[in-house]
């Protein structure tokens, strides 16, 4: 096809780019999720990236560009309880306020669900 308009994204290249980054992000959360948990604690490296690279997923999703790779919504859905399940058990741990163990465990589920929702779409319409 090549090129199919002229914004950054529309062509052939752009999204094997695209895919390329996205792939790497889906790569860094599956080695998260499959080594140690604590390492997804939440004052821990993944237990911070994790997060920041599904929403950075979330978003490239969210502009329909070509070539963006997306988990399964099962996968995502299994990411969520592994990563919530540390979280729930570790928070605690650093004394958290109440307000914030509130909110961002609010954030942590909206992040997760706004994946699964794309997910979703993105393989019902493959």
């Amino acid at each position: 096809m090549g090129t199919w308009g002229s914004g950054n994204f529309d062509s052939d290249t752009a999204a094997d780019h695209l895919s390329g980054i996205t792939g790497r992000l889906l790569s860094e959360i599956e080695e998260a999720m499959a080594g140690d948990p604590v390492g997804l604690e939440p004052d821990e490296y993944d237990g911070v990236a994790v997060p920041c690279n599904i929403e950075l997923l979330a978003l490239m999703a969210e502009q329909g560009h070509v070539g963006v790779a997306m988990p399964e919504p099962a996968v995502v859905e299994g990411w969520k309880g592994t990563f919530m399940d540390v979280w729930e058990r570790t928070i605690d741990g650093l004394e958290p306020e109440q307000e914030y163990k509130e909110d961002r465990r609010a954030e942590l589920i909206r992040t997760f669900d706004r994946l699964a929702a794309l997910a979703e779409r993105h393989h019902a319409a493959s």
